[in-house]
């Protein structure tokens, strides 16, 4: 029990590690957190520093999730056990003990964590996150989408080992975006890409 609640411990431990803030004060020498969106995620530090400085956060964020989660596997696979160890992984990165209990809006880590959970439904709700990213050109409504599908491709598949963990990470990612759906409501959310204005 001692060891199953230091991997615990160990994942929100490394779920809390900014990678975002240290990318943007190292690259461009700004701080996510009072410019562009104010997050610490990938697409602002996109907007901030630059693509691949986002690329490089997002991988960071992904890995997050994806390493403690691969040694929970290791160590005891039982699903209720590694579904807490992904949980807290992913409340890591949204309440980061380093950044007073603020953090960023978990889609990353998210991905992360069903890496090595669930790769075929989580590949087919990332294609079809991609999708609505390119059309409407909003990361936001992706990343949405990429959460809502998550947990009814798990179901069709037939693997609903983790569909709790998916519902419950699908709440939290809802959550943690209720500002970009207000902006959505309002047609204020800026999309990821300037779009050319026609003449």
């Amino acid at each position: 029990m001692l060891v199953h609640s230091l991997f615990v411990f160990s994942a929100y431990l490394l779920g809390s590690v900014p990678w975002g803030l240290f990318i943007a004060k190292k690259a461009c020498g700004i701080d996510p957190r009072t410019a562009g969106s104010r997050s610490i995620g990938a697409t602002n530090i996109s907007r901030l520093c630059g693509f691949g400085y986002g690329c490089a956060t997002l991988l960071c964020d992904i890995l997050k999730g994806t390493l403690p989660v691969y040694a929970a596997l290791a160590f005891d696979p039982d699903p209720f056990f590694v579904s807490l160890v992904a949980f807290c992984a992913v409340l890591g990165h949204v309440f980061s003990c380093f950044l007073g209990f603020r953090g960023g809006k978990a889609v990353a880590t998210t991905i992360g964590v069903f890496l090595p959970l669930a790769f075929y439904p989580l590949l087919a709700a990332s294609i079809l996150c991609l999708i609505l990213i390119a059309v409407s050109g909003f990361v936001s409504v992706g990343s949405l989408t990429l959460v809502s599908s998550l947990p009814l491709f798990l179901a069709f598949s037939g693997d609903i080992s983790w569909l709790a963990l998916s519902v419950a990470l699908a709440l939290l990612v809802f959550w943690k975006h209720r500002e970009n759906l207000s902006r959505l409501h309002e047609g204020t959310e800026k999309p990821f890409l300037k779009r050319k204005v026609r003449p």
